[in-house]
């Protein structure tokens, strides 16, 4: 297997992509466009090199473009088109791949914007198979559950307790756009140091290693907005949301939408026809497996194939028995062979 840097152009603009391909010389070698999503290590993340590195074994080539903005937790949907275009035009170049269409893969933020590529008059004749590992569908879902722990799970109300790095992140992108924390410039930015801490060291985002740091970070803001940020980060010792995080996430949705549209992808979903196949984590504290419940029905003219399981999610893994995972391992297994075959 052999990994190496490449640059690509994304629409004038050079940036740096993973190229992970066979040890073998070939010319004919079928090829996958991988997008990360919202974290500061980008194509470095283990579980995409995890990936990209099966895929090499497999013998089959990958290509993964850094999105500096994702890297710098800027929610900007509208960079997958131009960067996964960059990629397939950089592959054709290269004389490596086979002359068919390509793979296109998503994690996380990225996934369902990568599968919503699959729709664009730019790409549509480029891509021949999409998948999505842990992605969303529904803002107002996705948010609710960032800030409350709340889902829906076949019907019913459901909670786990969520990943405080999601509601970071939504915050620093999107508070100050919320009619009356025009102000908060303090919070939403101690929000962001605080989602880059996090994304550097590593650990769970709810780990009490970080309460030194939020304290810190609190005292950097106004007394009269210190309560906001402890909506956002009450620390390691709090164990439930607070009571005005229900009505904060449906404000932040609705912020969103109003400042990108594009961040809703259920009607570019619509759009997508063929074969995508969608994986997520049942125990994913950052987001639901809900959310690619909801995508397989978004994909109204496609045929969505949907693996919920144990042996992926975003935050810290679950220790599972051994007697679930004879069941749960073969299970990701075939999801993952499925995914491989396409091309």
């Amino acid at each position: 297997m052999i990994e190496e840097e490449v640059t690509v152009d994304r629409d004038g603009t050079a940036v740096r992509a993973t190229l992970v391909r066979p040890s073998i010389t070939a010319s004919d070698l079928p090829a996958w466009v991988v997008m990360h999503g919202i974290t500061r290590p980008g194509r470095s993340h283990t579980q995409l090199v995890r990936f990209t590195r099966a895929l090499a074994r497999a013998g089959i080539a990958a290509i993964v473009p850094d999105v500096p903005e994702w890297r710098d937790l800027q929610l900007r949907p509208d960079l997958s088109v131009p960067s996964i275009a960059a990629s397939v035009r950089w592959l054709r170049d290269s004389e490596l791949i086979r002359d068919e269409p390509v793979g296109v893969v998503g994690f996380s933020f990225g996934a369902p914007h990568a599968i919503g590529a699959r729709a664009s008059p730019r790409l549509r004749d480029e891509i021949g198979a999409a998948c999505g590992f842990g992605g969303y569908c529904s803002l107002r879902h996705t948010f609710r559950f960032m800030m409350t722990g709340r889902y829906n799970a076949a019907g019913e109300e459901a909670y786990l307790k969520p990943d405080p790095y999601g509601r970071w992140i939504v915050a620093a992108n999107y508070l100050t756009a919320v009619p009356g924390y025009e102000d908060a410039t303090d919070v939403a930015e101690a929000l962001r140091t605080l989602a880059c801490q996090a994304g550097d060291i590593g650990a769970a985002s709810w780990h009490a290693l970080y309460d030194p740091i939020i304290h810190d970070l609190r005292g950097t803001i106004a007394m009269e907005r210190r309560g906001l940020f402890d909506v956002f980060a009450p620390g390691s010792k709090a164990h439930a949301p607070r009571p005005e995080a229900f009505r904060i996430g449906e404000q932040l949705e609705e912020a969103a939408r109003l400042t990108d549209p594009t961040l809703d992808p259920s009607s570019v979903l619509g759009a997508v026809r063929g074969t995508v196949h969608l994986l997520h984590g049942r125990v994913d504290h950052l987001i639901p497996y809900s959310e690619s419940q909801r995508m397989a029905k978004a994909l109204r003219v496609a045929s969505p194939r949907l693996t919920i399981t144990r042996l992926f999610n975003h935050s810290a893994q679950e220790t599972i028995p051994t007697w679930r995972s004879v069941v749960e391992i073969p299970r990701f297994g075939r999801a993952l062979g499925s995914v491989l075959s396409e091309l």
